[in-house]
């Protein structure tokens, strides 16, 4: 694909959600009831990442399509998570993480959008 993966929009905002999808749930690692929902949590919001990476690196405008569609179902899961950790996370956390989400749906939805039409 052509310019920088790094000035990708999308990738710099699931970059800063991992970052802090890290900070969120470190405090929970040692908790056994939570630790599936972290782990997994800690895997989707890596997923999104590593689907823009992969789809970036791909021959094709149609492939780099498919992962980023792949990476905003990974995005929903993350951000679906963040709504049952409430439980354990002050409510303005989760909300902050929603927001980033949504913020970042957008960005991969017009992208997917765009790339449609080449």
């Amino acid at each position: 694909m052509s310019g920088n993966l790094e000035s990708f929009g999308a990738y710099q905002k699931a970059l800063e959600l991992f970052d802090q999808v890290v900070d969120d749930t470190s405090q929970f690692l040692a908790d056994r009831k939570l630790e599936r929902l972290v782990s997994q949590q800690l895997a989707s919001a890596d997923s999104v990442c590593s689907n823009i990476e992969e789809g970036y690196g791909r021959e094709s405008t149609v492939e780099y399509r498919r992962f980023l569609i792949i990476a905003r179902g990974s995005l929903r899961e993350t951000q679906g998570r963040y709504q049952r950790l409430r439980h354990w996370m002050p409510l303005e956390i989760v909300e902050r993480r929603v927001a980033l989400a949504e913020e970042i749906n957008r960005i991969l939805s017009a992208t997917i959008k765009r790339l449609n039409t080449k």
